[in-house]
């Protein structure tokens, strides 16, 4: 073999070994940044715990929207680390990762949405126009899509077959009075479930959202139950029906012995009440 031969094959070899060697650089890096995503949602857990403000017992709560938009590179820092999660990356996550992630981004998408034109507004409705509901807007990047907030709750919290836990109702917040409570801290996947037992025992504890009428004899619910109702009919913790899931919380409901057997015995009649859209705001 030539010395001329020989030189060729030495560089062939060495472009070779040199593009395995910066493939096996990369590989790491991407694994690394697949799994850098911080589970504990710290950044947001620290926004929320500085503007939340708890009240009517624990009940309800308020958000100081204001607060938050002097802190607002500070939430979009967060949102940018949400956005960063690649669809592989999440599709490795846990179920309870995957709920903790999808709902505080709803949440943190949400303030950021208000605080696009707060203090000029008094509901999130005002976001929206006669073609297009501020729900339906598309303008988070999420897992490698524009999505919607609607995209996040209804095509994948909602989505069946996949988590079927009509418990997201009272975690998911839509910056509204009538909502259930935004939560003070951060949902995490080692808490989930404790957290989400707790907003629906603070929601269904708000006689301003849901509660037993004496006068009129029949139970009144938030008209969530009236918009999701089919999600209480999945079978989860063993609850068929809105009904039974009333019923699991008659204690709350209602006061007499008899009322809660009622609720129990499901056989009250039940309307909604109407929705508060006026924005959850904490006074200034």
């Amino acid at each position: 073999m030539s010395r001329r031969m020989k030189l060729q094959i030495s560089r062939r070899t060495f472009v070779v070994l040199g593009v395995a060697s910066v493939a096996s650089w990369a590989a790491p890096s991407a694994r690394a940044q697949a799994t850098a995503f911080d589970h504990s949602h710290a950044a947001w857990n620290a926004l929320l715990k500085k503007h939340v403000v708890v009240i009517a017992g624990g009940r309800a709560s308020q958000l100081r929207y204001a607060g938050m938009a002097t802190d607002r590179a500070a939430l979009k820092a967060y949102l940018d680390s949400l956005s960063a999660v690649s669809a592989a990356a999440f599709k490795g996550y846990s179920k309870a990762q995957q709920m903790a992630f999808l709902i505080n981004a709803y949440n943190a998408y949400t303030v950021e949405l208000i605080l696009t034109r707060y203090p000029r507004l008094d509901s999130i409705k005002d976001l929206g126009n006669l073609l297009q509901s501020p729900w339906k807007r598309k303008y988070i990047a999420l897992l490698g899509n524009t999505v919607s907030l609607d995209g996040i709750e209804h095509d994948r919290l909602r989505a069946r077959g996949r988590y079927d836990d009509p418990r997201i109702h009272f975690a998911v917040n839509c910056a509204s009075v009538g909502c259930p409570p935004l939560r003070e801290e951060a949902f995490t996947a080692e808490r989930l479930a404790a957290q989400l037992d707790e907003q629906a025992q603070r929601f269904m504890s708000d006689r301003s959202r849901n509660r037993w009428n004496t006068s009129k004899q029949r139970l009144e619910v938030s008209k969530i139950f009236d918009w999701y109702g089919e999600d209480f009919t999945l079978g989860h913790q063993g609850i068929a029906s809105a009904a039974a899931f009333y019923a699991r919380h008659a204690d709350r409901l209602a006061d007499a012995p008899a009322d809660r057997d009622r609720i129990r015995a499901q056989t009250a009649p039940v309307s909604y009440l109407d929705y508060d859209w006026a924005l959850n705001d904490a006074p200034r």
